[in-house]
């Protein structure tokens, strides 16, 4: 929770307190500077609350972000091992292809 939330929440309590006390004497001036305690005690918290949004939507699309790069990644990891192994596989089958060959060669001319 950001700091300015409590703030604003004590601001405006205090406030209350001050337009009350105001209010029971009779003093205009405290009732007054009561009230504005609350409205900047509120603007301090709706801020707050803000921030707080803010920050979870920052964390929410990093974590999104973070889950994104390990499937983009392991997708990556995925592609090269299957090239790879067409690779190896192609590599193998060229090999058989020339060892039959030569087998092939080999027993025509050693008839």
């Amino acid at each position: 929770m950001d700091r300015n939330v409590p703030e604003g929440k004590f601001e405006q309590f205090k406030g209350k307190v001050k337009q009350s006390v105001g209010e029971a004497f009779g003093n205009e001036k405290l009732a007054n500077s009561g009230v504005a305690d609350q409205v900047k005690g509120s603007a301090k918290e709706a801020w707050g609350n803000a921030k707080d949004a803010a920050r979870s939507v920052a964390a929410d699309h990093q974590a999104r972000a973070e889950a994104k790069h390990a499937e983009v990644k392991q997708s990556a990891a995925d592609t090269a091992h299957d090239v790879r192994e067409k690779i190896a596989s192609t590599a193998q089958n060229a090999k058989n292809a020339v060892s039959a060959k030569a087998e092939e060669i080999k027993r025509r001319h050693s008839a």
